[in-house]
């Protein structure tokens, strides 16, 4: 298999990358067909995953979007992924010139992806970190450099904590980055979840056992468990909601039925 120019050295293209599966899915380029078959297979089971990723961003923008209208300026995006159109830089920085954005993401490819992207960017920059160890995420140079914690800053976790096994803890993890946000601070979070899905649930696993097998497995949590997450966090109406009905700028009626699969909100620090 020819290695692209932009594949990092380091990392195996023979196995395929949750970052890169996503971003085939969002009609990205970085990609190998490694992961596209992977994406594939998934799809034979729910053919909607795409329509899912594209409600994802498309929340995760307009959420940018309130956070900037709210006067807050300062963005960490756990999970970010590989940079694709519409990210958070883009979206806070035309609405917010000056915003500050650290992407935080453990794939190298994620990584050297948003380095290229960023270059050049003073106010945004990359780590290479794991969301299930946060000290290491707000210890990091990045951070200290471009956010300032005694001021609010909007904590992004999207489309991330399904990857995280119950035995690594998650709760931990998150409470452990709220614990370090200033008042007025906000959690923008969404989730995967059987609940919302246009599909009997046994087929829906068909899916999850794709990611399963990839050795990436997609946690599937109920409502509830989702809204642990916020736990010392004040909701920002409408709550945690299906995708399309947070704050829609378009009829969520005319949204594809697999768009409202999962949860989305935002909660605010006290």
């Amino acid at each position: 298999m020819e290695r692209p120019a932009w594949a990092p050295r380091s990392i195996d293209i023979s196995v395929p990358s949750v970052s890169r599966i996503y971003d085939y899915y969002l009609g990205g380029s970085h990609n190998f067909e490694v992961d596209r078959q992977a994406a594939r297979r998934a799809m034979e089971f729910m053919p909607g995953l795409p329509k899912i990723m594209q409600a994802n961003r498309a929340f995760m923008r307009r959420a940018v979007r309130y956070a900037v209208g709210e006067g807050i300026t300062q963005f960490l995006d756990i999970g970010s992924g590989i940079p694709t159109y519409g990210n958070v830089h883009e979206v806070a920085q035309a609405a917010s010139p000056g915003a500050r954005v650290v992407y935080v993401d453990h794939d190298p490819v994620a990584v050297a992806h948003s380095q290229a992207v960023l270059e050049g960017n003073a106010d945004a920059d990359v780590v290479a970190a794991d969301l299930r160890k946060p000290q290491e995420i707000l210890t990091s140079r990045q951070v200290e450099q471009l956010l300032d914690l005694d001021r609010p800053v909007v904590l992004l976790l999207v489309a991330i904590l399904h990857f995280v096994e119950d035995a690594d803890d998650p709760y931990t993890a998150v409470a452990e980055l709220s614990a370090a946000l200033a008042p007025g601070s906000l959690l923008v979070l969404t989730h995967a979840s059987y609940e919302g899905i246009p599909l009997p649930p046994e087929r829906a696993e068909g899916a999850v056992d794709v990611y399963k097998d990839i050795r990436n497995p997609l946690i599937m949590r109920s409502r509830d468990e989702i809204a642990r997450f916020f736990e010392g966090y004040d909701m920002v109406e409408p709550g945690l909601v299906p995708m399309p009905l947070w704050r829609p700028e378009t009829a969520p009626e005319d949204e594809d039925p697999y768009a409202f699969s999962g949860f989305a909100g935002v909660g605010r620090t006290s």
